[in-house]
């Protein structure tokens, strides 16, 4: 069975560009990626987050992220969960956008959702997010 890297190709770079545009370009999430700029290797780093745990090449963990480190980024934000559907909204935009081919689209929309209610599943404190979690793994049947 191919992985979601597989049956899309290395496209994943131009997912995070485009889902980052998308994002600054909404009224109600322009606030928090605005704030990207403070890192500028934001939108790489999630292009390689992506594509990892998608299949592809390890990027991420190579450059030090870890699942653990991602939800932290998005703790302690109080309750984001209004959010998470237009977020959700700009990346089936941004697969779109970046050319992601159509039969792919409905999985890895389906993960993101499952990633966004992850991410926003602690609200009170990075503290609350334990250490240590394994990359997940987007595939046509869910995350793992």
């Amino acid at each position: 069975m191919s992985t979601l890297y597989e049956e899309t190709g290395d496209v994943f770079l131009s997912v995070a560009e485009a889902l980052h545009a998308r994002c600054l370009a909404d009224p109600e999430l322009n606030h928090p990626f605005s704030h990207a700029d403070q890192n500028p290797e934001h939108v790489t780093r999630l292009g390689w987050y992506l594509a990892e745990v998608c299949g592809g090449p390890a990027l991420f963990s190579a450059a030090g992220g870890d699942h653990s480190g991602v939800l932290r980024m998005h703790a302690g934000n109080g309750d984001m969960a209004d959010l998470g559907d237009r977020f959700v909204a700009c990346f089936a935009g941004a697969l779109a956008d970046a050319g992601v081919p159509l039969g792919a689209h409905e999985p890895l929309v389906r993960c993101m959702r499952q990633a966004t209610d992850e991410s926003v599943s602690y609200p009170s404190s990075a503290e609350d997010v334990p250490a240590s979690l394994p990359m997940p793994r987007w595939t046509r049947a869910g995350i793992t």
